[in-house]
C-alpha cells in the first residue's frame, strides 16, 4: 500500500505535466432538468472525506449553513452545497467534504462521492469562454478526454461560493488603508490571470487601490499567448518584454494551462529573463509552497488578503522596476 506521503508527492508531481486530480461528486437533481449532474473540486483542496457526522445547528446561522461539527477537536462550519447550487438530494446529505481553502477550513455536505479522476488541464474549459458561465461554476471538465466526449463535470468556484455565503466587507477596510503605489516602470503593466470571477474582482480592486496598470485574463493559456504578442511588439520596437510587462500575477488552478506550467514556460524562455512571476492561489500548504519555489516563482501569496498581496508585490517589484 502506498504511504500517505508517497500519494501526496505523486499528486504534487502531476503539476509538472499540466495535470491534476478532480474529486467528482453528486448533489442531487437540479431544478432545471431534474437530472443528477457531476460536480468537481480539485483534490488539493480536499483535506478529508467523511460520512456525515452529527451536526450542531447554530442559532441565527445563514441560509446555507447547516451548523458546525467537532472533528478531532476542531469546530468546522458545514455548508449545504446542494442548496447553494440549486439541487435536491434524492438520498439525503450523506457525505461531508472537509476543505482547506484560502487559509480557512470548512465542510461541504454532498449527496455522494463518485470518483477521483486524473485530468490534463487541456481537458478543462473556462465556463465563461465556452458560453456556459454560471456564478458558481468556474470551468467545465471533459472527462472522456476528447472534444467529442459527452461526460462532463462542472468544476465549482469555491471562491464564489464562500463569497456568496459569507461576503467579505472590503469597502470600508480599503478606505482605511493608506495607499502605497507600486514602483512600476512607466509604460509597463501587471499581467494577471485567474479563472474565478470573484478572484479577478478582488485582484482588480487591489491593483486599482495601488494605482497599478494591469491587464486581466482568465486562463494560463491566455496569459501565455498575451505574453507572446507583447514580446513580439517589444522586439519590433527594439525593446524587451520588461518595457511592456513588469510582473505576472497568476493563479494555480486554471483551465487549459495551470499556473505551474505558465511559470515554467516564462522562466524557461530567454525572452522573459528577469520577468518576475508571483503566484496567488487558494492552494495553500507547505507542499504547494515548496512546489511554487521549485518552478522558479518569485513570490507566493495565499488568497485572499489585500495586505499580503500588496506586500508581496512591493517585495518583488522594487529591485526589478527601477
Amino acid at each position: 500500500m502506498k504511504s500517505v506521503q508517497h500519494e501526496i508527492d505523486e499528486r504534487t508531481n502531476l503539476t509538472s505535466s499540466n495535470k491534476f486530480e478532480l474529486l467528482l461528486f453528486r448533489l442531487g437533481t437540479d431544478n432545471a432538468l431534474g437530472q443528477s449532474e457531476l460536480f468537481g473540486i480539485n483534490v488539493f483542496k480536499i483535506r478529508e472525506i467523511v460520512a456525515m457526522p452529527s451536526i450542531t445547528p447554530i442559532a441565527g446561522g445563514t441560509a446555507h449553513s447547516l451548523g458546525v461539527v467537532n472533528l478531532r477537536g476542531q469546530v468546522i462550519p458545514v455548508l449545504d452545497l446542494p442548496a447553494i447550487v440549486g439541487c435536491k438530494p434524492a438520498t439525503g446529505l450523506n457525505i461531508m467534504l472537509v476543505t482547506e481553502f484560502a487559509r480557512t477550513t470548512q465542510a461541504f455536505a454532498v449527496e455522494s462521492v463518485e470518483d477521483i479522476v486524473r485530468l490534463d488541464w487541456n481537458q478543462v474549459l473556462s465556463a465563461e469562454s465556452s458560453g456556459a458561465a454560471g456564478k458558481l461554476v468556474t470551468s467545465i471538465a471533459r472527462l472522456d478526454g476528447n472534444t467529442d466526449g459527452t461526460r462532463l463535470a462542472q468544476v465549482l468556484d469555491v471562491e464564489a461560493i464562500l463569497q456568496m455565503v459569507s461576503p467579505q466587507e472590503q469597502t470600508q477596510h480599503e478606505a482605511q488603508r493608506p495607499r502605497s503605489d507600486l514602483n512600476i516602470k512607466p509604460g509597463t503593466i501587471i499581467l494577471a490571470a485567474d479563472d474565478s470571477f470573484v478572484a479577478r474582482t478582488l485582484i482588480e480592486q487591489e491593483l486599482q487601490h495601488l494605482h497599478a496598470p494591469y491587464e486581466m485574463v482568465k486562463t494560463g493559456k491566455e496569459a501565455w499567448e498575451r505574453l507572446q504578442v507583447l514580446a513580439d511588439q517589444a522586439a519590433a520596437q527594439g525593446k524587451t518584454i520588461m518595457d511592456k510587462v513588469c510582473l505576472v500575477l497568476t493563479d494555480l488552478e486554471m483551465p487549459e494551462m495551470d499556473g505551474f506550467t505558465l511559470t515554467r514556460n516564462i522562466k524557461g524562455d530567454i525572452r522573459f529573463k528577469g520577468l518576475p512571476v508571483v503566484i496567488h492561489s487558494s492552494l495553500s500548504g507547505s507542499a504547494n509552497e515548496d512546489h511554487v519555489r521549485g518552478v522558479g516563482a518569485d513570490g507566493y501569496v495565499a488568497k485572499f488578503s489585500a495586505e499580503d498581496l500588496a506586500a508581496t508585490l512591493h517585495g518583488v517589484l522594487p529591485a526589478r522596476s527601477k
